[in-house]
């Protein structure tokens, strides 16, 4: 799937370590995916990151854009080893 990486996406993965790899595969196939409360353009793809001691990544995506466009990515402490 091609996509588009925010400025702010770009600089996420790098300061917090996120393969592409990771995020490529949450955001194309993710295990769950949750509408964003408040902008309801924005997806939330989440998967487990078994090489990450199970951590869940949580890719957030406007969907509206086309190409979809990566907001940010992030491991979501809350989902860790659900």
């Amino acid at each position: 799937m091609k996509y588009h990486l925010t400025e702010h996406a770009r600089d996420a993965i790098e300061k917090r370590r996120i393969s592409v790899e990771w995020m490529e595969s949450t955001l194309n196939a993710p295990e769950w995916s949750e509408k964003d409360s408040i902008d309801g353009s924005l997806e939330h793809r989440l998967a487990r990151i078994p090489e990450f001691g199970n951590r869940a990544l949580r890719v957030v995506t406007n969907t509206e854009a086309i190409p979809p466009r990566i907001v940010t990515a992030c491991f979501d402490r809350k989902r860790t080893r659900q």
